[in-house]
């Protein structure tokens, strides 16, 4: 049983469920138990395409906001993350992807903001690790991150901003191709 591996008795296990059912990240089906929700196509494109005015709106509003401590770290997150890249070290890459999306979004100062995109961040965040599958993308996403912290030193919100949403937009299609390409293979013989 599940409660077992994890050391925690039913209750807490029940609560765990409800809460990614409310965030819409599992089914839970009567006497069945709990099913990670499958996306569609739509569901992907969509949430993509949502994420993508949730990063530009943190971008445009952290250029407002941003300080030049948060500046100086996310520079540095990013010279971390694309030493990642060089290395085509790629869960090291998306680690701090992550961070770094994350702190432009905290440095936007805006609550709900973050509470919004971190619960979208959540249904699609394996997802966004899947679009650097293919090396020519992986390469055109770092060189918008340098791009990133550029706008951001500058207190650029529309260019930011239009960088996030083209940023995101590729994830979405990328991830998209990549999984209508593995849908389409043939499956090996055993």
């Amino acid at each position: 049983m599940l409660g077992e591996r994890l050391g925690v008795s039913r209750t807490p296990l029940r609560e765990a469920f409800r809460l990614l059912a409310a965030e819409g990240l599992i089914e839970l089906e009567p006497n069945r138990g709990a099913q990670v929700v499958r996306l569609s196509d739509d569901d992907i494109r969509e949430s993509f395409e949502v994420m993508s005015g949730l990063e530009a709106l943190s971008g445009e509003l952290a250029c407002r906001h941003v300080t030049a401590e948060e500046v100086a770290e996310i520079k540095a997150l990013t010279f971390e993350m694309l030493a990642c890249h060089a290395r085509r070290d790629l869960p090291g890459y998306y680690r701090l992807n992550r961070v770094i999306h994350d702190r432009i979004n905290r440095a936007a100062r805006n609550r709900l903001l973050t509470k919004v995109y971190a619960t979208l961040n959540l249904r699609i965040q394996n997802l966004r690790f899947r679009s650097n599958f293919d090396r020519d993308k992986w390469d055109q996403a770092a060189l918008e991150h340098r791009e990133m912290v550029d706008s951001l030193e500058a207190h650029d919100g529309p260019r930011l901003a239009a960088i996030l949403r083209a940023h995101l937009k590729q994830k979405g299609d990328a991830v998209r191709e990549a999984l209508r390409t593995s849908a389409a293979a043939p499956t090996p013989s055993r």
